[in-house]
């Protein structure tokens, strides 16, 4: 088995958080469940994914406030909000609060672009300032100089019997360290390299990035090749990082070992791996997304293929998505695997 470039350090994974419209308090109890269980296996971060007008969790700030009282160690990370959703001042303020209430243990990520489906949903969201809304990384920005102590306004001092403040209130120092840009460009790793953010890579790319001169990332007329294109992005971020190749990245492969799997188990899993495996073969859509293929076996079979991974050789966290349909017991068996079998074998240790 080839030997990774970093031991893997922190061992995540990532959870959508699905839940059925007419009973929600269940799949949103499941979920705190799973981060519970996540702590208990000794896993690193649990994260959450954020999403608007479906069924997934559409407020992690909410959902991780809650696991923040039913854990004590684990990190709680959100993966990735949206900014184009939100106030960067009231978000400062719920992130700062979360992370006092976890004792430190925040990571939150965030994402710029037009909301999904916008012209549908921009008369809601944005009703008065919907064409003078701006999406891009000046959103980022403003939230990070709040987080990270920035006066918001020019008053502050004692008026009657209240006192205000000039900065976001609470103030939570560390969380500033503790942001992460959640990029699918090689632009966005750019930036977020000089802005000294952390960054997480996902199972999707853009494929206009294939070019550059990366091994056979898709530069010499061949097929893009995805984990050369993501390790472009890893590097990329790392030149432009005060840190350099300390700098924080954390990847986010949707990985599902099978060593306790029931038989039934593991040809669900196959069966959902092979029906979105379509995808992973050329650029998705107007924007030429290219996805990685669902990763499927046993954990020393996982270990070999994430071994010779290219990104993954340059990275030593990662957070593995979880598939978004299975069934509750079904994330039991792959986190518990996760971290009795797969870390292991990568080299992770609990409290490495």
């Amino acid at each position: 088995m080839p030997s990774p470039s970093r031991p893997l350090r922190k061992l995540g994974f990532l959870t959508m958080g699905l839940f059925d419209g007419a009973d929600p308090g269940r799949g949103h109890e499941s979920t705190l469940e799973i981060i519970e269980l996540g702590e208990r296996l000794g896993f690193d971060t649990a994260w959450v994914r954020h999403r608007h007008l479906q069924y997934g969790i559409s407020s992690p700030v909410a959902v991780l406030a809650a696991a923040s009282q039913r854990t004590r160690r684990i990190g709680l990370g959100i993966a990735v909000t949206p900014l184009g959703w939100e106030n960067p001042l009231r978000l400062a303020e719920d992130l700062a609060t979360v992370d006092v209430l976890s004792g430190g243990r925040l990571n939150a990520g965030v994402s710029v672009g037009p909301p999904a489906h916008y012209e549908q949903v921009k008369g809601a969201l944005y009703p008065d300032t919907a064409d003078a809304e701006d999406f891009g990384y000046e959103r980022v920005r403003r939230l990070l100089d709040l987080v990270r102590g920035k006066p918001a306004t020019d008053f502050s001092g004692v008026e009657g019997i209240e006192v205000f403040s000039d900065v976001v209130q609470p103030q939570s120092p560390g969380l500033g360290r503790r942001l992460w840009y959640g990029g699918g460009s090689r632009r966005s790793a750019r930036w977020a390299g000089e802005h000294g953010m952390n960054f997480l890579t996902s199972s999707v790319v853009r494929t206009e990035d294939s070019g550059g001169g990366n091994g056979n990332a898709g530069g010499e007329g061949g097929p893009p090749d995805f984990a050369e294109i993501q390790l472009s992005y890893i590097r990329e971020f790392r030149a432009h990082h005060p840190d350099g190749d300390a700098a924080r990245v954390s990847q986010g492969l949707v990985v599902i070992p099978t060593d306790s799997a029931s038989a039934g188990q593991r040809a669900k899993y196959a069966r959902y791996a092979a029906g979105r495996l379509p995808r992973t073969t050329s650029p998705q859509g107007p924007a030429g997304l290219l996805f990685a293929p669902d990763l499927v076996g046993t954990s020393a079979e996982l270990a070999e293929q994430l071994s010779a991974h290219a990104a993954f050789r340059e990275v030593d966290e990662v957070a593995f998505a979880l598939p978004f349909t299975f069934e509750h017991e079904d994330y039991v068996q792959i986190l518990t695997d996760m971290a009795e079998r797969l870390g292991p074998a990568l080299g992770w240790r609990p409290g490495g």
